[in-house]
């Protein structure tokens, strides 16, 4: 029984060691970046991790990429948008029903079936048409969340045949979120996932701080940071209209945030919504959401949503205000 105690009391000595030594070599593992394109954009992973994973990471990607592109003609979103099939896959249903989820909770101002509307105003895979007052009316009448459903999890049911699907406003944070999701599994600790500006972290960076992340201020190059978010553990998206734009015949600048519930391009005083949340892809869709509701209107949604927090910029008699429920700002 003695030799027994013994034996036992070296097995878990041993046991501990080895788990010890297995922390240190994590912790002591190298921080390593993954960049790359896909939906049309760049992404970069930075991530402290033993061993390399740049295969696994583009896998992700690629596999949300051949679900939800509008510009894959492969995927299952291009095939149910242009008529060849009404089957879905899973990740497809995950983010349908995100989609509708914040399409009920913002009623409508984001909506998933915008698809027609933002084609029509040249913003999507199709050149812009000729918009009159029947043409912008037939057009809405396609666009209703309301009118499509999933029938268990393998067919989308919808309305109108002509109705079509437009994830872009949440595809990015969902590819963030899977990402981060395959990091997890892979027991990664500390991470930086973005996509074309989307965001989630998740620990520390490499000089052992808070991950911190600019917010652009809100001018066509891109090139001033308004202000520094420390982000811990949580997802952030930013959506504006200060890039994608174009000038209609009158000289006046048609902005590419579609407000589904008028079938047209938004006119208001916001230029720039940032949305931490849990989910990036949350963080998207709400952010694009704000961007069609306006300053006012995000507000009223916000006081029903205290996971959301918000950095919104807007204009005021021709000068740049700020409103943000943010806390842990670098540049206070």
């Amino acid at each position: 029984m003695k030799y027994l105690k013994i034996a036992f009391f070296l097995f878990l000595l041993v046991g501990t060691v080895v788990i010890l030594k297995n922390h240190q070599v994590e912790q002591c593992a190298p921080y390593r970046i993954a960049e790359g394109r896909i939906f049309g954009t760049q992404y970069r992973v930075a991530y402290q991790s033993s061993e390399p994973l740049d295969s696994a990471i583009k896998s992700v990607l690629q596999e949300v990429d051949a679900s939800l592109s509008m510009f894959n003609k492969k995927s299952t979103l291009w095939r149910i948008n242009n008529g060849e099939d009404n089957r879905v896959d899973s990740l497809f249903c995950v983010v349908f029903n995100a989609s509708q989820a914040v399409a009920e909770a913002t009623n409508g101002a984001f909506d998933p079936t915008v698809a027609p509307a933002v084609n029509a105003w040249g913003f999507g895979t199709q050149q812009k048409s000729a918009l009159t007052t029947s043409a912008l009316d037939s057009i809405a009448a396609l666009v209703d969340y309301r009118k499509v459903k999933l029938v268990g999890d393998t067919l989308l049911w919808r309305a109108d045949e002509r109705m079509k699907l437009d994830f872009g406003a949440i595809a990015k944070g969902f590819g963030v979120d899977c990402v981060a999701a395959m990091l997890q599994r892979k027991e990664v600790a500390n991470y930086m996932v973005e996509i074309g500006g989307e965001v989630i972290v998740s620990g520390i960076n490499d000089k052992g701080t808070a991950w911190r992340i600019g917010i652009q201020k809100p001018t066509t190059d891109g090139a001033s940071v308004q202000d520094v978010i420390q982000l811990h553990n949580a997802a952030m998206a930013t959506s504006g209209n200060y890039r994608n734009y174009y000038l209609n015949h009158e000289g006046k600048r048609v902005a590419h945030t579609i407000d589904p519930r008028t079938a047209s391009p938004v006119s208001h005083s916001l230029l720039s919504a940032t949305v931490i949340a849990p989910s990036c892809a949350q963080a998207d869709a709400y952010a694009t959401a704000f961007m069609v509701m306006g300053v006012d209107s995000a507000k009223t949604i916000l006081s029903a949503r205290p996971e959301l927090s918000v950095y919104l910029i807007y204009e005021d008699a021709d000068s740049l205000c700020v409103y943000s429920t943010i806390e842990e700002r670098v540049n206070q």
